[in-house]
């Protein structure tokens, strides 16, 4: 059977906003459906880029036919109010059934390239050196970067500096795709900005969420909402510039419900998102503060080796700390995220669970 196929337009996105519980779903599928989703990316069709991707991506190269439509059309005619977010979207998707105090599953099955560029952006003066970055006083500094089936390559001095000089040299890094965003709606009904994560998921930017992991989420209103946004090719841990390599994605998930009893025998009192992998076990925290962050982070940690494989909770916070590493998830959505990765290999005969 084919995956229900959500496209990106201005009918099934939200520029800027996530979804409220006055939102009607623009997909409803039953608790175990595989989705494919189409995202679009913020970057080239923004303000301060002109809000033409065209002619954006047209000063790079990039030919008009490869720019995508929906792009086109969501910058043209989709509502982006002021002092909204820059991300576009896709969704709310109900899921028959999901109740307050369940755990969506969001199970990541495949994710697909859309286009052979991105853009990393330095604006608003909110990256980890805003008093730096953008330089000389701009609002903006984007960065256009090729792409091929593996790697990214940005030049090592800017193009204007280059022209006439032959090939430039340039930096080449991995690839690794994933969505920054993806999340439950919260409560309320009022839409939030797209930018600050929450205990509902959203702008959570945890690159640890390639093809092979399972974001859980503590649903908070009926059916769930979940929706995403926020395609990235690859993200360094903290991702310091404001954006990582920004690009359109299209994501295969399977969004599978864990019981509000099941939820508590398996996360206890953990608040918040969790991640797994094949290797890890991560637990997250969230606060405009980093410090508060990490200190939530520990918590939902020493929780989660409780409820997950029964360990004194003193014990566990001596395990962290000889064991796991406590990441910067991201230090630019107003909301900083930390995220520890606990090695399941290390609780041998514990059982533990599958997503």
């Amino acid at each position: 059977m084919t995956p229900p196929h959500l496209t990106a337009s201005p009918a099934t996105t939200l520029w800027g906003r996530l979804p409220s519980e006055a939102d009607a779903p623009v997909l409803s599928v039953e608790a175990g459906t595989q989705v494919t989703i189409d995202t679009v990316s913020h970057e080239g069709i923004l303000e301060d880029q002109g809000r033409d991707p065209v002619a954006f991506f047209g000063r790079h190269g990039v030919a008009a036919a490869d720019v995508l439509t929906d792009a086109i059309d969501i910058a043209a005619n989709a509502d982006h109010l002021p002092g909204a977010g820059p991300h576009v979207v896709t969704g709310p998707i109900a899921v028959r059934g999901a109740r307050p105090g369940d755990w969506l599953a969001v199970r990541v099955d495949a994710l697909v390239r859309r286009a052979d560029y991105g853009v990393i952006s330095s604006r608003h003066g909110r990256g980890a050196l805003p008093g730096r970055f953008p330089p000389g006083g701009a609002s903006v500094t984007s960065v256009f970067c090729r792409v091929d089936d593996r790697h990214g390559y940005l030049p090592l001095r800017p193009p204007a500096a280059d022209r006439g000089a032959g090939d430039r040299p340039v930096a080449r890094f991995p690839l690794a795709p994933f969505l920054g965003i993806m999340g439950v709606t919260p409560r309320g009904a009022v839409r939030r900005g797209s930018i600050a994560p929450g205990e509902f998921g959203g702008n959570l930017d945890i690159s640890l969420l390639v093809p092979g992991s399972v974001l859980y989420l503590p649903v908070e209103v009926p059916d769930a909402g979940f929706y995403v946004g926020d395609p990235h090719y690859a993200q360094g841990n903290g991702e310091i510039a404001l954006t990582a390599l920004e690009a359109p994605l299209t994501a295969t998930l399977t969004l599978g419900l864990v019981e509000a009893a099941a939820g508590k025998a398996r996360f206890g009192e953990v608040a918040g998102p969790v991640v797994t992998t094949p290797q890890y076990l991560v637990p997250t925290g969230l606060d405009a503060d980093l410090d508060i962050a990490v200190e939530r982070c520990a918590a939902n940690a020493v929780e989660l080796l409780r409820a997950s494989f029964g360990m004194d909770p003193a014990l566990g916070y001596a395990y962290l700390s000889a064991a796991a590493d406590f990441d910067i998830s991201q230090v630019v959505d107003l909301v900083k995220g930390v995220h520890a990765r606990i090695r399941r290999a290390d609780f041998p005969g514990s059982g533990g669970w599958s997503w």
